[in-house]
């Protein structure tokens, strides 16, 4: 596994028009396994570790994560998937219809852009962008080159 870096940025746009944005850099761990790329890095809500995993295809995003958030979501251009959204505070029906998304991935860096609609227990909610940024930790740059 190579150490990388992952930048995930995501933006909300509600009804009323306001647009929340959250960040996230953690160090991850980046493998490739029959003709995919995975991405494992922990993200934190309240001191409670979520672990994440980007399973990224040429078309296609799945994300996965388990702790104090579990969810099992995919991203593909024109399709709507549905997932149970599971916190500490109860459970939702959490629905996305990927707009647009572009994947350019190389060896073990690469880009991501989502873009789309969200709806919870069948009510639209928000328009959504999610970019994500993958890049070998520092220490790794010079063996991977």
């Amino acid at each position: 596994m190579d150490k990388v870096i992952v930048k995930v940025r995501g933006e909300q746009t509600g009804a009323d028009g306001e647009t929340n944005a959250v960040e996230v850099v953690a160090e991850g761990r980046h493998y490739y396994k029959n003709g995919m790329h995975y991405v494992i890095y922990d993200d934190h809500m309240d001191n409670e570790a979520i672990s994440t995993m980007l399973k990224i295809e040429p078309n296609c995003l799945h994300l996965t994560r388990h702790g104090a958030i579990a969810q099992d979501q995919y991203f593909m251009n024109g399709v709507e998937s549905t997932s149970e959204y599971r916190t500490p505070f109860g459970s939702m029906k959490l629905s996305v219809r990927t707009q647009n998304m572009e994947i350019a991935y190389g060896t073990v860096s690469g880009e991501i852009r989502v873009d789309y609609a969200m709806a919870i227990n069948g009510m639209w909610q928000s328009n959504n962008s999610l970019s994500i940024s993958v890049s070998p930790e520092a220490s790794e740059v010079g063996r991977l080159n």
